[in-house]
């Protein structure tokens, strides 16, 4: 039929032609959509129970003895017999050692373990200390006990100068005060932050040894 349309007609031979194209180049530009699959959720802690997929184990039973080793269906048998999980506590054994406890009591005390860390964690504070130029020599011991103070409790200490008036002209006095608290504090501090001037303050800071 087509051979005798093309003969006919010339130009509908020409019109196949295209539409066979063009059919075969959607083909080709057709993408195949896979279904979008989520990354498996991931699990905090160590392996337990089917989890554990190595053939054997050392095992070590919930009265702490050690079993040698067993294969891994042994030992999960064993662990359900006593009412609790297995947990792999040394992944990089060979093999693996599991041990059978109870795995919601150990995520507690892990949980615990780690509050009880952060709490007893030490915050580094930076306590500001101010002082005039010509502070006299009651008002130096009293700051120069809070400085000690913070420095026993782990902190940094912020000395602060502020010049008024004519004191600007006498810059060498807060440079002299400052040396001077720092010849004192030596043995149990360091200089952080070099003495330097910002508009009529000038400033040090100091850190524990």
């Amino acid at each position: 039929m087509l051979l005798t349309c093309a003969a006919r007609f010339p130009h509908c031979a020409s019109a196949h032609r295209f539409v066979r194209t063009l059919n075969e180049t959607a083909k080709e530009t057709t993408t195949i959509r896979r279904p979008f699959k989520a990354a498996a959720p991931t699990k905090d802690g160590p392996r337990s129970n089917r989890d554990i997929r190595v053939p054997r184990v050392q095992l070590i039973d919930a009265e702490g003895q050690n079993r040698g080793d067993v294969s891994i269906n042994d030992a999960l048998l064993l662990a359900e017999e006593a009412g609790l999980d297995l947990v792999e506590i040394s992944p990089n054994a060979v093999p693996p050692v599991v041990k059978i406890l109870d795995l919601g009591k150990l995520k507690y005390a892990n949980q615990k373990k780690a509050a009880e860390a952060r709490k007893n964690q030490k915050v580094i504070e930076i306590k500001e200390i101010k002082m005039r130029p010509n502070i006299d020599s009651h008002d130096y011991e009293t700051k120069m006990k809070a400085v000690r103070r913070f420095f026993e409790e782990g902190d940094k200490v912020k000395l602060t100068l502020r010049f008024r008036g004519r004191e600007m002209a006498h810059m060498e006095l807060g440079m002299q005060l400052l040396n001077k608290v720092r010849e004192e504090v030596s043995t149990i501090a360091k200089v952080e932050a070099e003495p330097k001037l910002e508009g009529r303050q000038m400033m040090m800071v100091l850190a524990p040894r």
